[in-house]
């Protein structure tokens, strides 16, 4: 009667427990993007590395799957927010313990009698005994804390897919960098080729009194220059491999970077799809809603908190001041008890509590919101990237074309004796800035290439967050 009692005014209390309901997260979502078409779109494949046909890309992919550092680290996170899932969950459940003992004691006679003669007892206790506890969650604090823990591990499985795709995106922009380094080494040493045999047509004309001893001297200029910037070129190249060796998870000995040339690299056509698309294709969001989510139920069960507590606790066992007798049936004990407690001064503690972890509420809403911006964000500067680097390669390569003209023109003359070396100066420069140039824009139109498939989710879709899902249910 006194536990009904007790569950009767518990249950009243509850009904005064605030409710606790879901902020507004409303962000403008627009129909399209600025810089895209306003049509849907499929999700890219999982595999979109493979889009760019090379073959030696593909198979650092495939190791930077199972050796990446940082999806290992990602890895064991999960292992610890499930394990941690477990732990909030118990609270759920009752406990039960056993326990067994054996005594011996000696009671002084002094206890037994004001008068002598005195005399001392020994006595001797053993018991076996099994004791059970039960918090009644009346509140919903400990189903709170649970969801709190099961929501967590689910962010930990979207972060491990934020940190794969990352380190895939990584790995390509890196091979996409060394491959350019390498185009650039090759653009110089053809530069110094050019160089070196426009200086020996001007030491030619030298020997027959057309060229002064500063053409020549400024022509080895020409040739020094184009050579001083080749150690900076290897110095990028060989970084390049270095980084590329540890993002697949080798030491750089161990890593062998056949390369290539950007030229041979096939440029994917890709479509951004629209804006409310996106937001089911992006782990980062996913993540940054399931720990908002487990935000929410770790204030709801600090505001539970301030009611009162109910538990149910049990004993029940054997115990006899004979081991012989101690299964007998005689020896047999129990206990039952019901307990509530309300907390009334606490110095404030469990109110503060609160407050703490609504600022955290409300900061994780503000970070929700700027990751779905953010989202939106990395796909407009992606497309924004690739049109204008698209252009720029264009027109690169026009201005490559005319300098190459202009030069061809420029060292027929130079044979001829009809050019000033100034002229030919100037055109050489043009010329070799000019393809230097056009290799970078390649590699930056690239970049944007793989930036886009990233902030496009790089495949992730609703399945995959459906089976994170499912195997944190299954973990806990």
């Amino acid at each position: 009667m006194r536990l009904s009692s007790a569950a009767a005014v518990a249950l009243g209390l509850g009904a005064c427990l605030p409710a606790n309901p879901r902020p507004e997260l409303d962000v403008a979502v627009t129909r399209s993007f600025a810089a895209g078409g306003p049509r849907a779109a499929p999700a890219v494949p999982q595999d979109w590395t493979r889009l760019f046909r090379s073959r030696e890309l593909d198979r650092l992919v495939e190791q930077t799957a199972g050796a990446n550092f940082d999806i290992a680290i990602a890895m064991t996170r999960i292992r610890q927010a499930d394990a941690q899932s477990r732990i909030a969950a118990s609270a759920l459940y009752p406990t039960l313990s056993g326990s067994t003992n054996a005594s011996r004691s000696l009671r002084p006679g002094t206890l037994g009698s004001k008068r002598g003669p005195f005399s001392d007892s020994v006595g001797n206790q053993f018991g076996l005994g099994l004791s059970a506890s039960y918090e009644l969650d009346f509140w919903g604090k400990n189903r709170a804390g649970a969801d709190a823990g099961r929501f967590a591990a689910e962010a930990t499985r979207f972060d491990r897919a934020v940190v794969a795709l990352t380190a895939v995106a990584s790995v390509t922009s890196t091979y996409f960098q060394v491959l350019a380094a390498q185009d650039r080494l090759r653009i110089a040493a053809e530069n110094i080729a050019v160089a070196e045999r426009t200086l020996k047509v001007i030491q030619a004309r030298l020997s027959v009194g057309t060229a002064t001893q500063l053409d020549i001297a400024q022509q080895e200029s020409v040739v020094a220059q184009q050579k001083a910037s080749v150690p900076a070129l290897e110095l990028s190249l060989r970084q390049a491999k270095v980084t590329l060796a540890v993002l697949i998870g080798e030491t750089p000995a161990a890593v062998t970077v056949r390369g290539g040339s950007l030229n041979a690299i096939a440029v994917p056509a890709v479509s951004a799809g629209l804006p409310s698309q996106l937001l089911q294709r992006r782990p980062d969001i996913a993540e940054a809603e399931a720990r908002l989510t487990a935000q929410e139920a770790t204030l709801y069960a600090a505001r539970a908190a301030l009611y009162p507590s109910i538990s149910l606790t049990g004993q029940g066992g054997l115990e006899s001041a004979v081991l012989k007798n101690l299964l007998r049936p005689d020896a047999i004990f129990a206990s039952a008890a019901a307990g509530l407690v309300q907390p009334i001064l606490d110095g404030g503690n469990l109110r503060a509590r609160v407050e703490l972890e609504r600022g955290a509420a409300d900061e994780l809403i503000a970070t929700y919101r700027k990751t779905i911006v953010s989202a939106f964000a990395d796909v407009e500067n992606a497309l924004i990237a690739i049109a204008e680097n698209t252009r720029h390669e264009r027109l690169q390569g026009e201005v490559v074309a005319s300098a190459r003209r202009a030069y061809a023109i420029t060292e027929q003359r130079l044979r001829e004796g009809t050019i000033d070396i100034v002229t030919l100066l100037n055109t050489q420069q043009t010329l070799f800035q000019a393809q230097d140039q056009l290799s970078q824009i390649k590699l930056q139109k690239l970049i944007a290439h793989v930036e886009l498939f990233k902030a496009l989710g790089g495949g992730w879709s609703e399945a995959d967050r459906r089976t994170a899902i499912t195997a944190t249910e299954a973990a806990e």
